[in-house]
């Protein structure tokens, strides 16, 4: 038997959508729901749905809201679907990945496209678009939305409930590390719904990326993983390090370092290279609020204080 565990956070229409592409696909539904006051745990309810409603008082992060409806899975469960509920299933997408897991039985975690269902209506969407689309193959981590075994999922302990972001790469390095594969089809999964619009919306996801690159270091950052070590070096290096050490300079010696801030243009140019200028510009933007993130992570790991946010979208 397959489950679905669809998590959610106010998701509107978006959340009904999602519910709705389910019915016939799977044999049980769990919505776990974050704090919403916009009815979602009605609207799950009356789709049928076991809804579990988590309280606030441990804080919100959907690897929490996964880890709640991984728990109330039947035992007759073998497989289980995870869904972020502004995601939409494919047709056809449920078979495919089933059929890969019968025939491969050291994969653990299974999942294809995910494509973004309104790239045009702003440059953020067509920004996150181009992130999901990621090389086929065995791959080292999957995104929100997956099938997974559910007993190497169990046996590992689920999800890091305190992670506020990156808590599926975690989780398949966990997986990996006793033997599983992690594998991307060439097959349509879902559609996703972002509905970033403004810039704002932007920054502050880019700033959990940040977090989330500098927490992965921290946990899984000695090698041979080296998770994430990467990416909050290019963080810090860009986001901080340099304007920092530019603005130093030009303090202590003469204004005109200040021209030193060319090189992020000449950065933008030799990316645009390898993509559209709007990708270069907010690749090498994005390492600001990134850097924020990280130096937020280390700022609350250096006071003793717990490292997720109320809030995980």
């Amino acid at each position: 038997m397959i489950a679905a565990v669809v998590i959610g956070r106010n998701e509107g229409a978006r959340l009904i959508a999602c519910l709705a592409a389910l019915e016939g696909q799977v044999g049980q539904v769990i919505y776990v729901d974050s704090g919403s006051t916009d009815g979602s745990t009605k609207a799950a309810a009356d789709f049928g749905a076991t809804v579990i409603a988590l309280e606030i008082e441990q804080g919100f992060t959907a690897a929490r809201a996964r880890n709640a409806g991984l728990a109330a899975v039947g035992d007759d469960v073998d497989f289980v679907q995870f869904l972020d509920g502004d995601c939409v299933l494919r047709e056809g997408w449920i078979g495919s990945a089933i059929a890969f897991l019968q025939a491969h039985k050291d994969v653990a975690v299974v999942c294809g496209r995910r494509r973004e269902r309104h790239p045009e209506t702003s440059v953020y969407n067509a920004l996150i678009d181009r992130e999901w689309d990621t090389p086929v193959g065995q791959t080292l981590a999957c995104g929100g939305d997956a099938l997974m075994r559910i007993k190497p999922l169990r046996d590992v302990g689920g999800y890091r409930d305190d992670l506020i972001a990156g808590e599926e790469p975690e989780l398949c390095l966990r997986l990996r590390q006793v033997g599983w594969k992690i594998w991307r089809l060439d097959a349509e999964m879902t559609w996703h719904d972002a509905r970033i619009t403004r810039f704002a919306q932007w920054w502050r996801r880019s700033r959990r990326a940040g977090h989330a690159f500098a927490e992965g270091a921290f946990l899984h950052g000695s090698p041979p993983e080296c998770h994430w070590v990467a990416e909050t070096r290019r963080a810090l290096l860009w986001g901080a390090i340099l304007p920092t050490a530019i603005v130093v300079l030009a303090l202590v010696t003469d204004p005109v370092a200040l021209l030193l801030f060319a090189i992020y243009a000449l950065q933008i140019a030799r990316l645009a290279l390898r993509g559209n200028l709007a990708w270069a510009f907010f690749t090498v933007l994005g390492k600001f609020p990134e850097a924020m993130g990280a130096l937020h992570f280390y700022w609350l790991r250096a006071r003793g204080g717990k490292t997720r946010l109320i809030e995980y979208k």
